[in-house]
């Protein structure tokens, strides 16, 4: 079994012995003799060590460090490498752990990049050994981005432990990676102390039990951390109990601005607790409950505090709750009295027409955007509807437009209300 600890000598961990190769080198040596410059030349370095480690190459990975190369030589800092495996340029052939272990190699004193995004890529826990190696050598990486490869509770360890040492590190993001409970409490129990993490993701762990133990953990954490400003713990299987102990941190905490609880379990019991929170909390600008069932007396708890009290948050996601018109006509109601919620996304609720009438007179009379929000009013036959807009709190999250900047300002308001570093 190969120990991603243990490099041998001459080759990578887990390479085949080296055989010849066929393969054309594009970067020959000048026909004087003198070695090529490799210095500062991403796209080269990256040749030539596969080549010694007899790795196969991946042109899409060649591709990318072509442009990084080209930005280098206009002068450029802060560059993020971008090697997601949901690009429409990507091969076949996705970015595996020996990929990884070779641009460990090269970015881990490359001072210039800042950010590395890797999703849905087939990069394993050994992957993630790598790239928490990298962490800890490259104190430019201020944005990592692991979406989608199966690191698993192991992967996540090797990160956990990366942060009790990494003190450059700002957002990083392994949601979807198969996390379990005991990496969940690690990053719970690090993040206690690390006082350099900004957000970070830690969406759909695999957790065994009905306990919610890593709510508890991740409460407790809230209330140490002062530094933290998003959390995304969607399909966590948080209950009204766990959001009871997320509610408890925030009255004490006083960094946090964006959390995500969608996909989970929250009823209108829950609702009680967050409404309350809102009431004298003065730092959450962005609240996602996106797919929880908190029903006409869940949003009837939050207009009330959002009409009468709260002050702070911006943007509010109720998308799919089981929500009636009371309810829905309810928070339209409260946008008249609060100043600050810009941001409203209601799609996936039971609308009728009294909600259709609502929410059409707040996006006429300018209250409402028609950016700020996921529907659109049309009449037919003299009766008001509301029909979908792709806008949202995270909408090129887990798709990327063909053309064009997949992170526009007002469809990913998350993104936009809470700038921090690259976007989860």
């Amino acid at each position: 079994m190969w120990d991603p600890g243990k490099e041998a000598a001459g080759a990578g961990p887990g390479f085949p012995t080296p055989v010849p190769t066929t393969t054309p080198n594009p970067f020959s040596a000048p026909a004087d003799g003198s070695a090529p410059e490799v210095t500062g030349h991403l796209q080269e370095t990256y040749y030539n060590l596969c080549m010694e480690k007899s790795q196969k190459i991946n042109t899409f990975i060649l591709h990318i460090l072509q442009e990084v190369d080209e930005e280098l030589e206009k002068g450029s800092e802060g560059i993020t490498l971008n090697i997601a495996g949901n690009s429409r340029l990507m091969p076949e052939e996705r970015v595996t752990g020996k990929d990884f272990w070779i641009l460990f190699r090269i970015l881990k004193k490359s001072p210039y990049i800042s950010g590395l995004d890797v999703r849905y890529n087939l990069i394993s826990d050994v992957g993630a050994y790598y790239a928490a190696r990298l962490l800890q050598k490259n104190t430019s990486l201020k944005y990592l981005r692991m979406t989608g490869n199966k690191i698993e509770n192991k992967g996540g360890m090797f990160f956990a432990a990366m942060l009790q040492i990494n003190s450059s590190l700002e957002k990083l993001d392994l949601g979807d990676c198969d996390l379990g409970m005991q990496s969940v409490i690690a990053f719970a129990t690090v993040l206690t102390q690390n006082q350099t993490i900004k957000g970070i993701n830690l969406n759909r762990p695999i957790l065994y039990g009905e306990q919610e133990e890593s709510t508890v953990h991740l409460g407790h954490m809230l209330k140490e951390n002062h530094c933290l400003v998003e959390l995304h713990v969607c399909k966590h299987n948080i209950k009204n109990c766990g959001i009871k102990q997320l509610c408890d941190a925030l009255y004490l905490n006083r960094s946090l601005r964006y959390l995500d609880v969608s996909c989970n379990k929250i009823t209108c019991d829950g609702m009680v607790f967050l409404a309350d929170v809102l009431k004298s909390n003065t730092t959450l600008e962005v609240l996602d409950l996106s797919f929880n069932r908190i029903e006409n007396a869940g949003a009837k708890h939050l207009s009330e505090t959002l009409a009468s009290h709260n002050r702070s948050l911006r943007a509010l996601s109720v998308v799919s709750n089981n929500i009636q018109g009371e309810g829905l006509v309810a928070l339209s109601q409260s946008m008249k009295t609060n100043p600050t919620l810009s941001n409203v996304y209601i799609w996936g609720n039971k609308f009728d027409e009294a909600t259709c009438a609502a929410y059409s007179d707040l996006i006429q009379m300018g209250r409402l955007k028609p950016d700020n929000t996921d529907v659109e009013p049309f009449v037919v036959d003299g009766h008001m509807y509301l029909a979908e807009v792709s806008n949202g709190l995270k909408k090129h999250y887990y798709w990327r437009p063909t053309y064009g900047e997949a992170c526009t300002n007002s469809p990913n308001a998350g993104f936009t209300l809470v700038p921090v570093g690259g976007h989860l």
